[in-house]
Order: structure tokens, then C-alpha cells, then sequence
């Protein structure tokens, strides 16, 4: 049996965590097995898309103290409910939550674990082979979990999510937590304002200290408005709190797949590229004709940003008139 692990956020089911669940359902139809999700105070809307997304079955945690997203107590549910299923290949999302509670479920169930999966893996005999992006985005290897119990977690945005007339069955699933270890002294809203989180937008306008200053952020924003994007930044950026640090891309921040990144005045050093690499499509907009970021872009802009953005903004809101 396969488990896979679902978060809510912000009253709708991670896309993240529909990718799992799809990943999941290619691992059943590769080895004849079926696919169980853990659900943490989930409503009615979410337990079918979750359903829809591929799970036969969904154990259903009702349990307020897991509204903390404390990750020592999510690994003790996802460990309970594998024991209770026998599970012996356990899926996550190679998010903030996964990154945190796969190791140490790995660790508790002696498992093999293999962080930050980009492609469906294949059966050798009783060995899974994953493939995974090392040193910073430039390779590829394929890694052989052999252990008993398997852990996979996905690179957010690398697997489409395909949604289908399929239904699961619901059961309630009680959980013993233990005490938690961890003290909230205070929340700070990361809000995007309406905006798809980074790890899930599959399209990302970037700008970095080639604005100059906070002020002239306007464009960018009005630019991925235009786009329906989402707004990120380089480190130096954030670091100057001209942008805030969730917006903050690169191999210190955030990892993203978008389908398109669209970098305005970076330069590209290697730290931001090994974040962003793995973009599908990738325009840089730079005065400088010997910045580092051309050599990784798909399309290249030499010129002021200055000039060139608000021209682009115009010919994206020029095009969107002509659809109408």
C-alpha cells in the first residue's frame, strides 16, 4: 500500500500535495498496489479533490493541536497511519512541511528516503529508482531505494495534476500526539495577497537590485498582474528589505519550476540560478550584455529595465484586449 501525505493551506488542498497524490496513483498502477492519503482537518470539498486526485482511500485526522503545522507531530500521524496500513512506500511533497517531517520519519521507520524527486520512478525487482537534480540543478542522478519501507518527496511543480472522476472512501482516523516541543510566540502573516504561493506559480516575475530602490517595484508588479504571476526576488533584495524574505528565490531561498520566470535587472549568480534553473522557460531583462544569467536564459533582453518593462507591460495588456 502507498501513503501519501495532504496539507490544507489557507482552506484549499495544496497543489503541492495533489502532484503527491498523483504520483502516488503511477506508483500503484507500477506495482499493483492501492493508494491511501492522511488528511489533516479536511472538509467534505477537499477529501474529493483529494479523491479525484487519485487516492482510493482517505484516513481523516481531526485534531486541533495539528493546526500548528508542527512538524514532529505531523511525522508521528503520517507514522501511526503507515503502521496502521502497512504502508511501504510513503509519498510527500519536497515542501517546507516535507522537507522537515520526511527525514524523520525515515529515521523512526529505518527507511530510505529520497528528497526532491523530478521525474515517476521505476521497478527494479523490489528496488525503487528515483531520479533526482544534485549539485545545484546542473545533473541529474538516479538513486536505488532498496529498504523495506520506501520515502519519496516530489520537487513542487515538476508533475502536472490530473483530477478525474474518481471517488475514496473516508474513514476517521484517531492519532495518540505526543507532547509538542514547540512554543509559537508569534505569527507573521506571509500573505500574497491573492497571489499563487511561489512554490506552486507557474509563472514568476523577479527583479533584483537593478531597480535601485523599493520605489520602483511598481512595474514589477504591475508586470505580473498583467501576467497573473507571482512576485519574487533576489537574496540582496530581501537582505536590503526592499522585498520581504518569502519572496526571496535561489538556492538560500525558495526552489521554483514555474513554467515561466521572467528575471528583471539580476545578474545571475550561481546562488539565484540554483534556484531557478529548473524554470521551463527563462527571460532575462538586463543592461549589462555580460551578465552571468544570459548563458542560462531561453530569451535575453539587453537594455534598461527602466525602458523595457513598462513597453512589455503595454504589449501584454495590448494582446490580452485582442483576446477579448
Amino acid at each position: 500500500m502507498i501513503l501519501v501525505y495532504t496539507e490544507i493551506n489557507k482552506g484549499k488542498v495544496k497543489k503541492a500535495s495533489l502532484e503527491a497524490v498523483n504520483y502516488a496513483s503511477k506508483i500503484a498502477e507500477l506495482t499493483n498496489a492501492s493508494v491511501t492519503a492522511v488528511a489533516i482537518n479536511a472538509d467534505a470539498s477537499h477529501l474529493e479533490e483529494i479523491g479525484k486526485a487519485g487516492a482510493k482511500k482517505i484516513l481523516s485526522v481531526k485534531n486541533e493541536a495539528l493546526n500548528s503545522n508542527d512538524n514532529m507531530l505531523i511525522s508521528a500521524v503520517v507514522e501511526q497511519a503507515a503502521k496502521a496500513e502497512n504502508a511501504k512506500i510513503i509519498v510527500f511533497s519536497f515542501d517546507i512541511t516535507g522537507k522537515a517531517a520526511a527525514p524523520r520519519l525515515a529515521a523512526r521507520l529505518k527507511a530510505g528516503l529520497v528528497a526532491g524527486a523530478v521525474d515517476y520512478p521505476t521497478l527494479n525487482g523490489s528496488s525503487l529508482e528515483v531520479k533526482k537534480n544534485v549539485f545545484s540543478g546542473k545533473a541529474t542522478a538516479i538513486y536505488s531505494i532498496n529498504s523495506d519501507v520506501k520515502i519519496i518527496s516530489l520537487l513542487p511543480n515538476s508533475f502536472p495534476v490530473q483530477l478525474g472522476n474518481n471517488s475514496a472512501t473516508v474513514s476517521d482516523f484517531a492519532v495518540t500526539l505526543p507532547t509538542s516541543k514547540i512554543v509559537v510566540k508569534e505569527k507573521k502573516s506571509t500573505d500574497v495577497g491573492g497571489m499563487i504561493p511561489l512554490p506552486e506559480a507557474e509563472l514568476v516575475v523577479s527583479a533584483g537590485r537593478g531597480l535601485k530602490g523599493p520605489e520602483n517595484w511598481g512595474m514589477v508588479e504591475e508586470l505580473a498582474k498583467e501576467l497573473q504571476a507571482t512576485t519574487a526576488c533576489s537574496r540582496p533584495v530581501a537582505d536590503m528589505h526592499w522585498r520581504p524574505h518569502h519572496e526571496h528565490v535561489g538556492q538560500t531561498g525558495i526552489a521554483i519550476r514555474p513554467n515561466l520566470y521572467i528575471a528583471i535587472g539580476i545578474s545571475g549568480a550561481i546562488q539565484h540560478l540554483a534556484g531557478v534553473n529548473s524554470s521551463k522557460t527563462i527571460v532575462v531583462i538586463n543592461n549589462d550584455k555580460e551578465a552571468p544569467f544570459f548563458k542560462s536564459a531561453d530569451y535575453g533582453v539587453v537594455g534598461d529595465a527602466f525602458t523595457i518593462v513598462p513597453k512589455l507591460i503595454e504589449a501584454v495588456k495590448k494582446f490580452k484586449a485582442n483576446q477579448n
